[in-house]
């Protein structure tokens, strides 16, 4: 099919409405419709502030429909994609107990269940069959939660879509839950060509058996709708012939897929009508309302999603997705459209968009602000107000910018905007554990790094104003503090692009990126940002820049953010990180079985030097990694007793690309090195070059470091990264 004129905002728009589908419904997520009526009333926005959590949460519902997905580009975009390649993507990309899905545990969760049979070697579709696994636990939602992404590859080609999502859906389970997610994944699709919904819901049903129950509900529903127009008597029939009574388990597919097709049938066509009745409806409101949210947005496009209240504002784009991929963790619905039209892009042949020449902040999709924000630490509201303007005769090389609108800058008064680059606060973060989701992410800024930006003043500007880049970076008690590069003096209707070099920051993390604004006298007046970027090999060092007092141990600890920085792969990660302040060593690695990984780093770092200094106490082996692309697809530099490698992994399995007698000796400290530039890897021991390569098949032409032990503990203080 050939791909929508408007394919990259529609893809937008579906991931702006899974992510409002989300963040509505997950305060209250596997609540009744009883309980939800008389605490919250109708779901018309957004009720966290009533329940005292935040907006933006981690979910699986976002991180796995955004993880998955990735299975095509690592295969090389090939359409014959298999189940058993989605599952290995599973295996890289998860940490087990910690990132995306809730680890419920054998029998009791279906997406831990299934990661089980995978790390034992079970090989999709077995691994979330109803054979293997039973018919209760292998139907229950996830196959549908993930769904969104492979849809948004394949554009007005619903056969395509539902293909790919019985694929994806068969790693976890089976069933009517493959079913469900193949009836979306084709509605999905299609909606990119058709805006009907009852011919979206034949397509649907045109992929999956007749006879399933899921069909069968489908039908069912067509009918109640067609007699009855109250939508909370429609509910009645649909939880009394449907429900959770009839199909057990904790979140089963088939009613929340019934109230999916309810909502739309209901909805009349409404974007905000359609989320409020699947999220008064109760039962598996974060998930329902995603699903329905992306399909409204492909559906309507942006126009859609702005019918009603402003949902996109509180959302600004912000989304989380933690995974073994840490420089991912952070990102905004901007970046993953695009990702994803290129992805889809690539099954057709055709070259990427790079908006604005590749910038990583560019605006280019009407509304979008990419997570920038004013700073909360200094009350700025009142100073700085953020849109997104069209305006291509300010842009150099596009349509769109962000316009900033300043106040009453008196002297000694800024106005700072900024967008993450690493996780919130560590109350935010605590937060995010207790609800079962962890957010583990890498700082997607680095010292060393140049940031650039281009910039233009309003030309009806009355004051001069100074623009400055800037960065907010945790400290020892992990406030922020801001640091900026030199200030450019912009006169009304001037335009600049601003460059600078993010200086050593003594192993604090980056927390946000922006512009500051400064004036004299009170000035008023409009700044552009047409856009803003980053570039070249980190030249960090990595360390514990500060210890903590334990000569009273009823003293809060302080300073934890430098450690969270690093995305803990190891078997012992409590043990290894959670009293990291109480051990001599600044890193104290510790792995049960296989290979473990601490990784650090973006999936763009490419060419580069990684060393540090470790220490074997009892291990199989350890090293360093380079251009780590999750648990399962690095480079490595392993010493044991005996040898030194470089070796390649992919899908666990290592490929030796040179070797040389003498390793280390337990009990000793040893300074390692790996350099990685181009397709040439060197490993250094002591200073010494010991094992250099070319790996002919290019496989990892970008990604982080990473500290790798393997069934044991070694000790590690300073990492350092640095160009070549």
């Amino acid at each position: 099919m050939p791909l929508p004129p408007d394919y990259l905002e529609r893809v937008y728009a579906g991931v702006l409405g899974k992510l409002i589908g989300v963040y509505l419904g997950r305060p209250f997520e596997g609540w009744p419709y009883e309980a939800i009526s008389q605490r919250l009333g109708e779901i018309n926005y957004y009720v966290h502030d009533k329940l005292n959590v935040p907006l933006i949460v981690t979910d699986d519902d976002i991180s796995g429909t955004f993880t998955f997905i990735r299975a095509l580009e690592d295969y090389g975009y090939d359409r014959d994609v298999t189940a058993a390649q989605i599952g290995q993507t599973w295996l890289n990309y998860l940490i087990e107990e910690q990132t995306v899905l809730w680890w419920g545990g054998m029998g009791n969760s279906t997406e831990h269940t299934a990661y089980l049979r995978l790390k034992e070697g079970c090989q999709p579709p077995l691994s979330g069959s109803v054979e293997l696994n039973g018919k209760v636990v292998a139907e229950q939602i996830g196959a549908q939660i993930f769904i969104d992404g492979w849809a948004l590859v394949a554009p007005g080609d619903p056969e395509f879509a539902a293909d790919l999502a019985g694929r994806a859906g068969s790693v976890s389970h089976g069933g009517e839950a493959v079913y469900g997610a193949q009836c979306l994944a084709a509605m999905e699709a299609q909606a990119f060509v058709e805006s009907d919904i009852n011919k979206l819901i034949d397509t649907g049903l045109s992929v999956i058996p007749g006879d399933s129950i899921i069909a069968t509900m489908i039908k069912d529903i067509r009918e109640w709708r067609a007699k009855e127009p109250d939508w909370r008597k429609g509910r009645e029939l649909l939880a009394e012939r449907y429900g959770y009574h009839i199909y057990g388990g904790n979140c089963h597919m088939v009613p929340n897929h019934g109230l999916m097709i309810f909502s739309l049938l209901y909805g009349d066509d409404d974007f905000q009508r359609t989320l409020m009745i699947v999220n008064t409806c109760g039962w598996d409101t974060d998930c329902n309302s995603g699903n329905i949210g992306c399909l409204m947005g492909i559906k309507d496009g942006l126009a859609g999603l702005s019918t009603g209240p402003d949902f996109r504002g509180p959302v600004a784009d912000r989304l989380y997705i933690p995974t073994a991929d840490g420089g991912n963790g952070i990102s905004d619905a901007v970046t993953q459209a695009v990702y994803l039209t290129n992805v889809g892009r690539a099954l057709q042949g055709l070259d990427p968009l790079a908006p604005k020449d590749g910038a990583r902040y560019h605006f280019e999709l009407p509304g979008s602000v990419q997570g920038f924000m004013n700073d909360e630490a200094i009350d700025a509201r009142d100073v700085v107000s953020i849109s997104n303007v069209q305006a291509p005769d300010l842009s150099a090389n596009g349509e769109r910018l962000l316009a900033l609108d300043y106040a009453a800058l008196a002297p000694g008064r800024v106005g700072r905007v900024v967008t993450a680059a690493f996780v919130p606060s560590v109350e935010v973060n605590d937060h995010f554990e207790r609800g079962g989701y962890k957010l583990m992410a890498s700082p997607r800024l680095s010292p060393g790094q140049t940031i650039s930006a281009r910039i233009a003043a309003g030309s009806d500007n009355a004051d001069a104003v100074e623009v400055a880049l800037c960065v907010l970076h945790y400290n020892h008690e992990d406030g922020l503090e801001a640091l900026t590069g030199a200030e450019q003096t912009m006169s009304a209707g001037q335009s600049a692009e601003l460059e600078w070099q993010v200086p050593d920051l003594e192993g604090y993390p980056i927390a946000s990126v922006g512009l500051q604004i400064s004036g004299q006298g009170g000035a008023s007046g409009r700044v552009y940002l047409d856009w803003l970027t980053w570039d070249g090999a980190p030249n960090v060092r990595l360390k514990r820049p500060h210890r903590n007092d334990f000569t009273r141990w009823d003293r809060k600890l302080q300073g934890m953010m430098w450690k969270r920085a690093w995305v803990n792969g190891l078997d012992a990660a409590r043990g290894s990180m959670v009293y990291i302040d109480r051990y001599p060593e600044t890193y104290r690695l510790i792995q049960n079985t296989g290979r473990g990984l601490m990784m650090h780093g973006c999936r763009d770092w490419t060419d580069y030097q990684v060393s540090a200094k470790m220490t074997p106490h009892m291990c199989k082996a350890g090293g360093l990694g380079a251009r780590v692309q999750g648990m399962k697809r690095h480079y490595a530099l392993l010493c044991d007793e005996d040898s030194v490698r470089l070796v390649s992994s992919l899908e666990g399995e290592d490929t030796v690309l040179a070797e040389a007698g003498g390793g280390w000796t337990l009990g000793n400290e040893h300074q390692l090195s790996l350099k990685v530039e181009g397709n040439s890897l060197a490993g250094y021991l002591d200073g010494r070059l010991v094992v250099k390569a070319d790996d002919p098949e290019a496989r990892f032409t970008g990604g982080g470091i990473a500290l790798v032990c393997e069934e044991g503990r070694i000790g590690c203080e300073e990492v350092e990264v640095r160009p070549l």
